[in-house]
């Protein structure tokens, strides 16, 4: 895992050493990315150059160091991420005539692009990964992001240079850079708690799409990017060719295809572990990582001495049965508390899932143990782990019996429900959601399902779901809501039923927006390369042709997942209510950080700054403190966007 950054200029008159020192000081932002090395590499004639961050993982040797020129000297590279097949790869390009002087995938991936060229190489590289090509002999810059968005790219054009880099950070170290927060993005980032791709918080910069590539022809243009593998092909081709097995063949298929994944990345010339949390999908990782090593795992949890909050007792007696090596820390409110001040540096642009504190925290600790380990993100979006799939569903299809107008009236009353008293009345509605449906909902969970009922359309219930502030444009004083893929009616429009098409659009954008920028950016500030097995495009689109009867039965998700795990843990260990990773934020927000909180949202403050509305704000504040309402989640991305701003003025 690296850090990358560079940029290319519309004139050559700066000097070569000018270019280095620029390079070194923008990668040089990078360094929790990458401590173990540092380069760069410039082409004086065209103004580019570029810099880089080493995490040593694959090669440690000086062979591995970037940035990296291939055999023939036609491309350079800097190169963030891992490309899990590079054996195979690298023993087919041997049997083509190429030799190699380490054995990094970095080598292996420049012998590719000169044996098959860069779009094809694309498609044959099962990774995660984000790298800027220079085409030396054609002039060409390349950009390109994996297929899922595990690893980030920005890229943005300004004053006539073009930039890239792994973290906005880097970027805005180019003295050619100006940086501008985008209103429209700030609206986009209060519904979302992130920016959704392809914008970021910065005018003039975005993320490059998961999956896609560009090809530049000039500093002056960012190009236009395309797409080399698509989430909703994969979608398209699932539903055109399912899969016709049994429940038990598919379960048998699926095991061996996770067995493979795991075990390729496991490949690692230093220490390597686990985040276990007990529930089926990490769990499931590990179970099958020890069945495929011949020492113990080491795995790592972190424990909260709140009950609600602590799933490290859970993982405990998963990884004693397992028997692997584990390690678990409990962390006190305080300990979790100290993390906030570092979060606006560690997540470069606005950035508010509270989970973010403790996904930091494991990754710290882990981080002390080992330099690579396995998660459990994404089994939730892929085999229908969320409650939220299964209740959308049921009230979407019970809503639809009842007129709208009815409905809207009932949530207009729900909405005047003090917060204190959410669950008893959600628990009364038996007219509305049936017994089967109902569980107990906290306030702001109440408090989202008084607006579900008024949807009109499975696009707005989804939306609604999805959003934190379903109104941002009340909050935010200038800006219009930026464009996503929510918006895009193509998407919806091949939809076999209402959870598939959640499925696959948690999979285009909480997914990498979201959970995996958040997975991201707390381990990387620890120099910690984390692996997502389930995230493997081959287990992506075996799932896509799978039937929901084999993810979901009877109310319950994960159905494959949870047969695998069931040979390797007994279910007594592991079947419980899905906890989530969280921390009190609501709680602490009327207690220890209310302080903080007051002064990052004074009104004076937010008049001054003139990116909120104060009146807004303030009632949003003052409710939460009242007990009123349990706004907690909408706070968090007001003063996330605050505390980011506060060290990061324009």
């Amino acid at each position: 895992m690296c850090g990358i950054a560079g940029f290319w200029g519309s004139s050559a008159d700066k000097s070569e050493e000018w270019l280095k020192e620029t390079a070194s000081a923008m990668a040089q932002t990078l360094v929790h990315r990458g401590p173990d090395d540092s380069g760069t590499w410039v082409d004086q004639k065209a103004g580019l150059a570029f810099g880089h961050r080493r995490l040593s993982i694959i090669d440690t040797s000086t062979a591995g160091h970037q940035p990296m020129i291939s055999a023939d000297g036609r491309y350079v590279i800097t190169y963030n991420g891992e490309v899990y097949n590079y054996q195979e790869l690298r023993q087919e390009l041997e049997k083509k005539g190429h030799n190699f002087n380490g054995h990094s995938d970095t080598e292996a991936m420049l012998a590719a692009f000169l044996q098959w060229g860069v779009e094809e190489s694309l498609k044959r590289f099962n990774g995660m990964f984000a790298f800027a090509l220079w085409d030396r002999r054609d002039r060409l810059l390349w950009l390109a992001r994996d297929r899922i968005g595990e690893k980030p790219l920005y890229y943005g054009v300004q004053n006539n240079t073009l930039f890239f880099s792994s973290e906005l950070k880097a970027i805005r170290a180019h003295p050619g850079f100006t940086p501008e927060i985008d209103c429209d993005a700030l609206v986009s980032y209060l519904r979302f708690s992130y920016v959704p791709v392809p914008h970021s918080i910065n005018k003039g910069v975005k993320k490059l799409l998961p999956g896609h590539f560009l090809r530049i022809e000039s500093p002056l243009s960012d190009g236009t990017p395309r797409s080399y593998w698509s989430l909703e092909d994969v979608y398209l081709r699932g539903m055109a060719e399912p899969f016709g097995g049994s429940e038990d063949e598919a379960t048998d298929e699926l095991e061996s295809k996770l067995k493979q994944t795991v075990k390729s990345r496991m490949i690692s010339d230093v220490p390597l572990g686990a985040f276990l949390s007990g529930g089926i999908d990490s769990s499931t990782v590990v179970a099958l990582m020890q069945s495929q090593s011949n020492r113990p795992v080491n795995t790592f949890t972190v424990g909260f001495h709140e009950g609600e909050f602590n799933e490290a007792v859970h993982a405990r007696k998963v990884a004693h049965h397992l028997g692997t090596n584990h390690t678990e820390l409990y962390v006190s409110p305080q300990d979790a508390m100290d993390v906030i001040p570092k979060l606006p540096e560690m997540y470069d642009e606005p950035f508010a899932d509270s989970s973010q504190i403790p996904t930091h925290l494991i990754s710290a600790l882990a981080r002390e143990h080992v330099t690579v380990v396995l998660s459990g993100e994404g089994g939730d979006e892929l085999f229908t782990g969320y409650n939220r799939y299964i209740q959308a569903d049921r009230h979407w299809k019970f809503l639809q019996s009842v007129p709208l107008g009815l409905r809207r009236r009932v949530s207009t009353a729900m909405t005047l429900v003090n917060a204190d008293l959410a669950e008893k009345v959600y628990d009364s509605l038996e007219f509305l959601l049936p017994r089967k449906s109902r569980i107990s909902l906290p306030a702001e969970k109440y408090q989202k399902a008084t607006q579900v009922i008024s949807m009109n359309g499975i696009r707005g219930v989804y939306k609604r779901l999805v959003s934190i502030i379903y109104t941002p444009g009340d909050y935010a004083r200038n800006g219009v809501e930026s464009q996503s893929f929510l918006d895009d009616p193509n998407l919806w429009n091949h939809g076999t039923n209402f959870i598939s098409t959640m499925q696959k659009l948690d999979l285009l954008t909480y997914l990498p927006d979201d959970l995996l920028v958040k997975m991201d950016r707390a381990s990387m500030a620890v120099s910690l390369e984390t692996r997502v097995p389930y995230l493997d495009h081959k287990i992506v689109e075996y799932v896509m042709k799978l039937p929901l009867k084999f993810k979901l039965q009877n109310g319950e998700g994960k159905r494959l997942v949870r047969r695998i795990l069931d040979c390797h843990v007994p279910r007594r260990l592991t079947d419980r209510p899905k906890m989530g990773f969280s921390v009190p934020i609501g709680r602490w927000l009327r207690g220890p950080l209310r302080e903080w909180g007051s002064s990052l949202i004074d009104e004076g403050r937010l008049k001054s700054e003139g990116y909120f509305r104060p009146e807004t704000v303030g009632q949003l504040w003052n409710n939460h403190l009242e007990g009123r309402s349990d706004s907690a989640h909408q706070l968090w991305n007001v003063l996330m966007f605050q505390s980011w701003l506060e060290r990061n003025k324009p």
